[in-house]
Formats: structure tokens, sequence, C-alpha cells
């Protein structure tokens, strides 16, 4: 083993290592696109490598149900292309990996852990119960491991997202005032607004607000539960099959504040239903709810209209960009933080104002960023300069150039692959044989682009956002139930994503 990857950067990684892995990341972003990335992967974490196995872990059961029975051989795949000695890929639950530890810490651990939504008893056979829309939600979660006794808590709450570590600046200062007047209130206090619903694009906080309002409300005295969209559908679908539905919506009525993050993955009728009852049900009964999502209430089509008529009536609350000053703020904590593990990193004013200027996506890539400006000094224990910083995130500034898929090439594609014309797509033509390809055309032209429903259905021959909201969900329900169709949907976004 080279003595490259004897060099760490916490928790036993090498850096050489932690690399390759964002490698294989970014490479698993760019085929599958965002919205699947961000549903199933940004948990995903490397634990260690030995000599022939990668180990993973993700935080729940149902997470890596759903990604091993999904994506275990693209993980798998990807991985070999950077790590040539590795044979296997193990994905395990974070929790499960820590039993021992969990069990000589009961005590810490239920002081710290979220409110306790239910406990599973001894598993009956799963209910025949239709729930439209999440028949693989349903299938992950019978597959899932169960245990008696097991409890469903809330999403896993991370120490170091808190209000003393959320760095303020012009692009979110509203939010986080109102996050903290709502994490001020007493038990039994009138809800100011309710709901609060944040909204921002991928890395600028969001997430780590929610997660604030969290231990801070936990820390007042209220049970405040935090869940991801993923997180409360599996709760859901795993308490039909164990026939606990009704202990499901009493308990989690019964909290002070439900945190919601990602609502925008909010998927299926049943499911939106019972969210929609339990939100006018906690908010009725004067209990807070808290909600982000990656954009305004008015732009989540796919949502039920009386879920959103709810978060319209609250207070919706924007996160910004990132300007330069929050950015550098950004950088220097982050520097600081790794100087704590490595005295010896070291990185001139000019190097983060250089840094600062350039990266200009979100607080994710700045961590990226001084991750890669670490194993520069590491590994080739060079002082840093703007020109060996420039090399060193160059990758991160070429990421920052939008990839953008046009309308007209996804018409064009799917027409090639249909042996079609863009002409018959565009047409009022209802045949089988144009139907369906011109819905797979508006769901890619959904999922792959920024363009509004409207705006989809103007550049498909005038039809108006219902038709495409329309085609949207069935595409979705056909790819739930057919694999050979989701093939064909995953083949068509790695060429479009290849094109541009």
């Amino acid at each position: 083993m080279s003595d490259h990857r004897e060099v760490s950067v916490g928790g036993g990684i090498s850096v050489e290592d932690q690399s390759r892995w964002e490698r294989v990341r970014q490479r698993l972003r760019a085929e599958l696109g965002d919205a699947v990335y961000n549903s199933w992967f940004t948990r995903l974490e490397l634990e260690r490598v030995d000599d022939k196995s990668m180990h993973l872990t993700v935080p729940t059961k149902f997470l890596k149900s759903w990604v091993q029975s999904h994506y275990a051989p693209r993980i798998k795949a990807r991985v070999a292309n950077e790590f040539a000695a590795v044979e296997r890929v193990v994905i395990d639950v974070r929790s499960s990996a820590r039993k021992a530890k969990v069990r000589e810490g009961a005590a810490e651990h239920e002081n710290n852990a979220p409110a306790s939504l239910f406990a599973d008893k001894a598993s009956p056979a799963p209910s025949q119960e239709s729930i439209d829309g999440a028949a693989s939600f349903r299938r992950a979660a019978r597959s899932a491991p169960r245990t008696d006794n097991e409890t469903f808590i809330g999403s896993p709450l991370d120490r170091r997202l808190s209000f003393s570590t959320f760095l303020v600046g012009p692009s979110n200062q509203l939010a986080y005032a109102a996050a903290c007047r709502v994490a001020e209130a007493r038990p039994g206090d009138a809800p100011i607004f309710n709901p609060l619903y944040a909204h921002a694009a991928v890395g600028l906080g969001k997430t780590h607000l929610l997660q604030a309002l969290a231990h801070a409300s936990n820390d007042n005295r209220r049970r405040a539960i935090y869940l991801t969209a993923e997180r409360f559908m599996s709760g859901f679908v795993s308490s039909l099959n164990a026939q606990t539905s009704i202990a499901f919506k009493e308990r989690l009525r019964a909290i002070d504040m439900l945190i919601i993050d990602d609502v925008q993955f909010l998927q299926g009728k049943s499911i939106q239903q019972e969210f929609c009852h339990t939100l006018n049900a906690l908010i009725d009964a004067g209990r807070q709810v808290v909600v982000a999502a990656d954009r305004p209430p008015s732009e989540l089509e796919t949502l039920d209209e009386r879920v959103l008529s709810r978060f319209k009536g609250g207070l919706c609350v924007d996160i910004g960009p990132l300007d330069e000053s929050l950015r550098m703020k950004m950088l220097n904590a982050r520097i600081a933080a790794a100087q704590e593990s490595q005295p010896g990193f070291h990185v001139p004013p000019e190097v983060v104002a250089y840094v600062a200027r350039t990266i200009v996506t979100n607080g994710r890539d700045l961590e990226g960023a001084v991750n890669r400006l670490l194993a520069h000094v590491t590994l080739n224990g060079a002082p840093l300069t703007i020109e060996t910083a420039e090399t060193a995130i160059r990758d991160l500034v070429r990421s920052q150039d939008p990839r953008r898929v046009k309308i007209d090439d996804i018409q064009k594609l799917v027409a090639s692959h249909y042996n079609i014309s863009r002409a018959d797509i565009l047409s009022s033509r209802r045949t089988a044989n144009v139907v369906r390809p011109r819905q797979i055309a508006m769901y890619l032209s959904k999922v792959m682009t920024l363009r509004s429903l409207p705006e989809i259905g103007r550049r498909f021959g005038g039809r108006d956002h219902t038709t495409v909201l329309h085609a949207v969900r069935k595409i979705e329900e056909l790819v739930s139930k057919d694999k050979s169709l989701a093939e064909v949907i995953e083949l068509l976004k790695r060429i479009l994503s290849e094109q541009v």
C-alpha cells in the first residue's frame, strides 16, 4: 500500500480514498441526475476501504434496502473505476454499526435523540392496502430487515448543525431570524409563523437551519421531530405494513413541532393525503410546522393543492445565493475546523479571497474547496499560492458551468428512439405509438430542465400545463412498475446528460 493511503483527514479515511470517493459521487450524480441523487445518495458515506472491500453507510435500514435493491450494481461499477483493488462494496446502517456504543450510552442517547414516533410490534403479514404512486416504497419497506421493538424515530440530527454555527449574511438573515423566533417559543405558546416555509437551492443552508431549530426546540423542552420527506414516506408505508398506521398518526400529531425537509420529494396520492391531514391537525391544534424545499410553494406542481394552500398561508422565506462576504466567513470557519485535526494547515488570506471570488455556487462546494486545499498541503507539502489553489479547485470551477438540456434535444432524442418524427410528438395525434413517447418527452423536460409546466406545454404544441402534469405523473407511475421502461428512461437521461 502506498504512503498516500496512510495520510488521512479525520475518521481514518485517507485523503486519496476520499478524493476517489468524491469522484464516484460526482459520476453517480451526472448519471442519475440531481433529483435521484439528492433523494437517495446524499447520505451515503464512505466509512473505510480495506484491501479488497469498501464499506459504505446510510442512516436507515429503509435507505439501505432501497439503494441495495436499485443501485448496487451501478455503485459497484463506479467504485471499480476509481478503486481498482476493491472487489466488494458493503452497505451498512450507521446506527447498526455502532450498536455496542449505543447500548453503553443508552441514557445519553435517550436525552439527545429526536422524539420517538412509534415502536413496531412483531410484524404481521403485510397489509394489502394500496398506496397510489408508492408501490416501490412499500416493496423496499417489506424487504428491509426488521426486529421486534424496533423504534422509528426522526431522521438523524447532527449536533454540529446548530444556531451557533450557522453563519448569517444578507441572503439568509430573514430565514435565520424567523427560525430563531420559532425556536424561542415556550411550550404552550401560540405559533407566530405557521407553517414556516423555507426554500433554497442545494447547499445554501436550509437543512442546517432546520436541524438547528430542532436542537433548540428540544433543548427548550418542546417535542420537536425532524423528518426528511423520504423518512416520512417510509414511516407511513411501514406503519401500513405493520398495521400500526393509527398509532403512527396519533404519535406524529402528539408532538409540539413537526419539521419536514426536502418536501419536494413527497410522492404518492395516499402519502400526500396523510401528510395533508397531519398538517391540518397540527396547525389547527396550535402546533408548529416547519417545512423546507428547493423551490417556492407555487412551483411544487406535483403536490396536492390543499397542501400547497397551507404552505402559502404561512410565512415563506427564501435563502438566496451566498454573497462574497458570507462565502469568506464560511471558508474561514471550515479552515479553522480543518486546522483542529491538521495544525500545520495554513491558507494565506489572498488564497481565501481567491476561492471566495471563484466558488460562488454553495456551501458544499466551499467545503469541497477546503478539502482539496488540505489534500494539496498534506500530500505535496508545499505552501499554498493562488496558482496552486487554482489547480486544486479546478474541477469545482468547471462544475459551476450550467449543464443545460434543451427541450428541443429531448424531443428529437425521444422521437428518434421510438422511430417517430418530432412533428408527431408536437401534433395532436392520439395513437398509442405517439402518446407514450410524447408523455416521456414531457416527463424528461420536467425533470431535466428548469422550465415550468406551462412553458413545457407551450413547447409541446401549445398544450395546457395540466396535460404536462398528467404526463409526468403517468410516467412516474409506470416507471415504478415497469422495469424495462425505467431502464429506457435512465438511458435517455444519460444520453442527454452526455450531450451537454
